[in-house]
């Protein structure tokens, strides 16, 4: 049994892309621009493994997410030809990744974890965008943890043993928790203990969720209320 939960966020945790949508919608009737804003949306989120990898090869220096997604969301809004806007508006939009909101099940799931395990967030968000969200969202939280205290973001071991040194437990102690079976390989790789939650509509309504192996991982959940019950919270 863990003594702590460490959870990813995007996608676990929120739901990223109906809350960016969302947050397209708003931008776009502010400034009158029609733009197929769910792809939009599919695209700035696609944009951030490459923009990582940029960092690892040492093409860029270390860079919060939030720089990441603005160097994405500019490079977006160039080719969709919409320019010439106030730089606080931009602003504004990028911070939409502190505003996402969670999955129905997530704070009522994580209220339980709560009660019997040490929870923390273990993302390549930055600590104040995992604040802001937590705030904005009711996420209760023992403590956030962020790939930017590693300078590693995941899938790199740095990150995952990071966060077990931060909570003074061994790695086999912690159990990440996520919906992306790549995460948690490199999790399981690092000798952490794994959880597999699904969150089948997280990319949209007309995309398979991924692949996972029977018993692949060592608790499959339906959702964090299936996932507490399963550990007994």
């Amino acid at each position: 049994m863990p003594r702590a939960l460490a959870f990813d966020v995007f996608g676990t945790v929120v739901d990223w892309r109906t809350s960016i949508i969302g947050e397209l919608e708003m931008f776009g009737e502010t400034h009158e621009v029609a733009e197929d804003w769910a792809s939009f949306a599919d695209d700035w989120r696609g944009g951030y493994p490459a923009a990582m990898d940029r960092v690892r090869s040492g093409e860029l220096p270390w860079l919060k997410i939030d720089a990441l997604h603005r160097l994405i969301l500019d490079e977006l809004l160039d080719r969709a030809g919409i320019g010439d806007l106030p730089d606080v508006d931009v602003a504004h939009l990028n911070l939409a990744w502190h505003r996402l909101d969670p999955w129905p099940d997530t704070v009522d799931g994580l209220t339980r974890l709560k009660r019997h395990f040490v929870i923390t967030t273990l993302s390549n968000g930055n600590v104040s965008l995992l604040t802001n969200m937590a705030k904005r969202a009711g996420l209760p939280w023992d403590c956030v943890v962020s790939a930017e205290l590693f300078h590693h973001y995941k899938p790199d071991p740095e990150a995952y043993l990071g966060c077990a040194d931060l909570l003074d437990v061994a790695p086999g102690e912690l159990m990440l928790v996520a919906a992306h079976p790549s995460d948690l390989r490199a999790a399981r790789d690092a000798g952490l203990m794994t959880a597999y939650v699904a969150r089948p509509m997280e990319r949209g309504p007309n995309r398979r969720p991924p692949r996972v192996e029977d018993e692949e991982f060592d608790v499959t959940a339906d959702d964090f209320l299936d996932l507490a019950a399963k550990l007994g919270a």
